[in-house]
């Protein structure tokens, strides 16, 4: 009786740690992926707020160096809101969202290059694929309510 009690254990052990370990495995449900026009702009009076060039529109301030986006507000309603991390096709690392644009602006992010003006000259205007993870939230298009 014991030795069947003993194996039962074992068996649902076993069953349980397959389930952990093949359910840790699988790939996320919730990475969106969008197509977007992407430019560069600098910390310079010219292109942003007078007076106060490295001040973001929620606040932020922007340091060079710093990996950070500003997004048209359509990406906004999206769901690719404040602080969160996109991957940019072609660029290294994650870079976050900190700024957003004009009104006028749709499907497109802006990809800040501290005061390096010709960096953002050099990388101009091109065509990108973004990846973001989506979070539920009840005014976004991604939400699954």
């Amino acid at each position: 009786m014991k030795t069947k009690t003993r194996i039962a254990k074992l068996e649902i052990f076993l069953l349980l740690t397959a389930f952990i370990l093949f359910g840790s495995c699988a790939e996320p449900e919730n990475k969106v992926t969008l197509t977007v026009t992407a430019t560069a702009y600098n910390a310079v009076e010219h292109q942003t707020k007078k007076g106060n060039p490295g001040l973001a529109a929620w606040g932020d301030r922007l340091e060079p160096g710093e990996k950070a986006i500003a997004v048209s507000r359509d990406l906004i309603h999206l769901g690719l809101d404040y602080n969160e991390e996109v991957e940019i096709e072609g660029l290294e690392g994650t870079y976050i969202v900190k700024d957003k644009m004009n009104r006028r602006w749709e499907k497109k992010i802006d990809i800040y290059m501290g005061f390096d003006e010709e960096a953002a000259k050099e990388w101009g205007k091109k065509t990108v694929t973004i990846t973001f993870n989506k979070i539920d939230r009840p005014d976004d298009q991604f939400s699954s309510d």
